[in-house]
C-alpha cells in the first residue's frame, strides 16, 4: 500500500465541507455521493463511516475501486483513490466509532486504501 504524501495529509486537515465519495456498479455505471464523516487511519487508508449508504455498500461488496475527492479551504482540490474493504468489526471500525458522530448508525467502516493521489491534474503518488 501507498503513503499519504505529508501535502495531502496536511491538506486534508484543512479540508473543508463534505466529501465527494465515488464507486462504480459490476456494469460500470459509477455512483457518487456525499460524505462528511471521514478519517485518516494510519498512513495508507482513509476512512468513510457507512452510516447511509445503499448502493455504494452494494458496489463495494462487489468489488468497487473508489475515489474520494475533497476540497481545502484555499480552493485546491485533491482526488485519492484505491481498492475498498467493508469492516463490520476489528480495528479499523472500532477506530471509526470512536470519531462518528453518536447520532448516526455507523454500521460499518470503509477504508479506501491508498493507491493514487492527485492535486488537480497533477500526480502525486
Amino acid at each position: 500500500m501507498a503513503t499519504l504524501p505529508q501535502i495531502v495529509r496536511e491538506a486534508w486537515e484543512a479540508h473543508e465541507g463534505a466529501v465527494i465519495f465515488s464507486t462504480v456498479n459490476a456494469a460500470g455505471a459509477p455512483n457518487v455521493i456525499y460524505v462528511t464523516c471521514v478519517g485518516i487511519f494510519g498512513d495508507d487508508r482513509l476512512v468513510v463511516a457507512d452510516n447511509y449508504m445503499s448502493k455504494t455498500r452494494d458496489n463495494i461488496l462487489a468489488g468497487s475501486k473508489g475515489s474520494l475527492l475533497f476540497i481545502t479551504k484555499e480552493g485546491k482540490a485533491y482526488q485519492v483513490n484505491g481498492s475498498l474493504e467493508y469492516h463490520k468489526d476489528g480495528e479499523i471500525f472500532d477506530d471509526m466509532k470512536k470519531w462518528n458522530p453518536g447520532n448516526h448508525p455507523g454500521h460499518a467502516a470503509v477504508a479506501l486504501s491508498i493507491e493514487e493521489v492527485y492535486s488537480g491534474a497533477e500526480k502525486l503518488l
